[in-house]
């Protein structure tokens, strides 16, 4: 957890939010982004197979996930920077839930928990040209 104090000296120092999140966890708290194309389903990483990109940690299951994702880490990568893709299409961030997934077009897509899933997959086209849009914006909050 990122306390309030370090959230104010970001700002202080004119840092992006994300950047305290960089620092704290690895994206997906930890869970293989290639598992989900490949097994089709989450699981965990293992700290032994990390790999560092965009400024993120990121775990994977096995060598032979991170050397994928060293490879092409867009193909793999979870859209809108590991953020909930609906909060991204309402115009804000906000943490995932590893299990509130879909691949979309060949693209990752994660939301804060299963409830707010429900409400994405609702208008999932609509809400990926929302997060589209709203993206550059946020990106680097």
């Amino acid at each position: 957890m990122i306390s309030r104090r370090a959230v104010l000296a970001a700002s202080l120092l004119a840092l992006p939010a994300s950047h305290l999140f960089a620092q704290a966890t690895p994206v997906l708290d930890g869970h293989d982004p290639v598992a989900y194309f490949t097994e089709g389903t989450p699981r965990r990483g293992d700290p032994a197979y990390a790999f560092d990109w965009d400024g993120k940690r990121w775990h994977f299951a096995s060598a032979a996930n991170r050397d994928a994702f060293a490879a092409a880490p867009a193909a793999y990568a979870p859209q809108y920077g590991g953020n909930c893709a609906w909060a991204v299409a309402e115009g804000y961030l906000a943490p995932v839930d590893p299990d509130a997934w879909a691949i979309v077009d060949g693209k990752l897509y994660l939301n804060a928990n299963r409830r707010i899933q429900r409400r994405w997959e609702r208008d999932i086209p609509g809400f990926i040209r929302r997060a589209d849009a709203n993206w550059p914006g946020l990106r680097n909050n």
